[in-house]
């Protein structure tokens, strides 16, 4: 089969898509100008329990505003429980001194304890999920890249991406191919789009987690039902079509499902503590959620 690759820049999937040939997508980016009508207002200072979040001056977006919120909730808990001594102070940049990473490891190996996945469990997981576990799967795919650039308004670019990807939704690969053309930020643009034939390897992990890590059943053909959110920004992708990789044996993948399986529960235990930690904190200018349940044993 051909490897034809067009667009975005080689083996480094400088866009994160994995397309080959020409330059760089990020060297040059092509610069989304921020909305010359956009509010300048600023908005009030986020804070965890009395502790800012930010500079009266700065308005983070709201995924960067969650995450800074978490991190001074495990920050404050290091500090509760003795972790962290009572001088070390937040940064309002978002960044935690050396001292409080160290004591917020130490507070969540204390915090977090998950069970171990049987061989029981790992099978039902390779059962579930065996075209995750196959070697040399390949996807013709096209995208439409709406670069995150300094000065863009990231909500109003969300926006209008999800905006494009409802209407392509039903389209043709010609209307693709068009709308990448003339809204693209990634060179590939010029090619309607296309990516050529890619393997897992070709693209960055969140990208290629969109085009290979799907079940059997939802080995999607045709344009992804959400955009997939990437350092570079949000890709609409197209897939043309599939070729099937070699089933491995569960032998083979056991000790990669019990990784996948413990990282799993690792995720859902901290979700759960911060939810908790959340729900007992004075949190304004942001939502948090909250809960009641106990940690995952």
């Amino acid at each position: 089969m051909e490897q034809a690759k067009t667009g975005c820049g080689g083996g480094g999937a400088s866009c994160g898509c994995g397309g080959g040939g020409g330059k760089a997508a990020l060297d040059e980016p092509v610069t989304v100008q921020a909305d010359p009508h956009a509010s300048d207002i600023v908005l009030p200072v986020a804070t965890v329990n009395g502790i800012p979040l930010h500079g009266a001056a700065e308005s983070p977006d709201p995924e960067s505003l969650r995450q800074r919120a978490y991190s001074e909730l495990l920050r404050q808990a290091a500090q509760r429980d003795g972790f962290l001594a009572d001088a070390d102070r937040p940064a309002l940049d978002g960044v935690q001194s050396e001292a409080a990473s160290n004591a917020i490891e130490l507070l969540l190996e204390g915090q977090i304890r998950i069970p171990e996945p049987d061989a029981s469990a790992c099978r039902r997981f390779f059962d579930a999920h065996q075209a995750r576990f196959s070697i040399g799967e390949k996807v013709l795919a096209r995208h439409i890249l709406f670069a995150v650039t300094p000065g863009v308004d990231v909500a109003a670019l969300r926006q209008r991406a999800e905006a494009l990807l409802l209407a392509l939704r039903c389209a043709d690969i010609e209307a693709f191919a068009k709308s990448a053309a003339e809204t693209s930020n990634c060179p590939s643009g010029a090619e309607g789009g296309s990516l050529g034939w890619l393997a897992r390897t070709d693209c960055a992990p969140e990208f290629a987690a969109a085009l290979f890590a799907q079940d059997l059943a939802n080995a999607h053909v045709g344009v992804l039902p959400r955009l997939v959110s990437t350092r570079f920004g949000f890709h609409i992708i197209l897939v043309e079509a599939r070729e099937a990789g070699q089933a491995q044996v569960f032998e083979a993948v056991q000790a990669a499902i019990k990784q996948t399986l413990r990282q799993q529960a690792y995720v859902t235990a901290l979700r759960q503590y911060l939810n908790l930690l959340a729900g007992e904190a004075l949190i304004e200018g942001l939502e948090l959620e909250g809960a009641d349940s106990p940690l995952l044993q």
